[in-house]
């Protein structure tokens, strides 16, 4: 590649780079280290880059391979796929711990061949999303008009949540699947249940690229302005994966996502467990080591929770510590049906 297109190339990424969170982290103080790997990067690697931070992972791309080694900023010293998620996405990270290959990263799985190339893709990671301090519980006085318009009936719950076409007979699983999807709006399923073959699936109202289940072309006879409104923010959505041990989701939309299974609580835990995952970030929602301890429980209000499911809520959380006491109150939800590993 001419000079002049590579140096092209570099102003484009270096255009593209995020605010800093603090003053040590500018960029500019990334800038030496930063440009020492844009030149130990191939051409047709610098080119993808490029491709990848410019549509801000809008699809899934192939691995940036770089060589192994860190990197001298100013003042620190960094790995390539650190330096990169510090300049693209997030300038508050510090370690590689706080990491995760996504699913289809190939360096994740040894994919190069070259002992001495890692992936330095900034979007074929995310961050581990922690548990979050929990606010005091929910005060429907404190609050007010956020409370939910209709009022919540605990005896109902289970009678408008428990249909039987969304139960799955663990002895009639045939056809391989590793779960199915039921998408919600409130009370209502909307749509059929979807089946997942693939390791992974993304759901998702719009994708650029890409397949999976997309909740967009539901269709529904009378959508609530809530509804419309919670939809509206699902965008890319997630990626949901199976792997070894569990089940991971990805957030891949702008606005959190929320989760419960029964393995994200504490062992015998009387209170559902709902976890807040953000943007770009990654959880283990469920966990088939733990799955074989847990039985069948019920949740006040929510009537029996089968042990190995998990609920997704878009952009709206429920339980104890919100307006929203119920999945049911929702305007848009995921339950993910997950046969049981043989």
């Amino acid at each position: 590649m001419f000079r002049s297109r590579r140096a092209g190339l570099v102003r484009r990424l270096w255009r593209q780079r995020c605010a800093a969170a603090g003053p040590e982290d500018s960029p500019g103080a990334l800038k030496p280290a930063a440009h020492a790997l844009f030149k130990k990067l191939k051409d047709e690697e610098l080119e993808l880059l490029v491709q990848v931070v410019e549509s801000r992972g809008a699809w899934e791309s192939g691995c940036v391979w770089a060589p192994r080694g860190e990197l001298r900023g100013a003042k620190q010293v960094l790995p390539p796929q650190v330096l990169l998620c510090r300049l693209y996405r997030w300038p508050d990270l510090r370690q590689p711990h706080e990491l995760k290959h996504l699913c289809y990263c190939a360096g994740g799985q040894g994919g190069c061949g070259d002992a001495a190339a890692l992936c330095c893709n900034p979007h074929h990671f995310s961050r581990l999303a922690a548990p979050e301090t929990p606010p005091p519980p929910y005060s429907k006085a404190s609050c007010g008009p956020s409370w939910p318009d209709e009022p919540q009936h605990p005896s109902t719950q289970f009678m408008e949540f428990s249909y039987n076409n969304t139960s799955l007979s663990w002895s009639t699983i045939k056809d391989g699947y590793w779960c199915k999807l039921a998408y919600w709006e409130h009370r209502t399923r909307v749509g059929h249940l979807y089946a997942v073959h693939e390791a992974s699936v993304n759901i998702f109202c719009e994708l650029p690229r890409g397949s999976g289940f997309c909740l967009g072309q539901l269709p529904a006879a009378h959508r609530s302005r809530a509804v419309r409104r919670a939809r509206g923010k699902i965008g890319q959505g997630l990626l949901l994966s199976r792997e070894p041990g569990g089940v991971w989701a990805y957030n891949r939309s702008e606005h959190p996502i929320f989760v419960s299974s029964p393995t994200l609580g504490p062992p015998g835990a009387r209170e559902l467990t709902v976890l807040k995952v953000l943007p770009g970030y990654s959880a283990k929602v469920f966990d088939y080591e733990r799955a074989g301890g847990v039985g069948s429980r019920w949740f006040p209000g929510e009537g029996p929770c089968d042990p190995h499911s998990v609920r997704i809520s878009f952009a709206k959380g429920w339980g104890p510590c919100y307006s929203r006491q119920f999945i049911t109150s929702c305007p848009c939800w995921l339950e993910v049906l997950l046969n049981r590993p043989r």
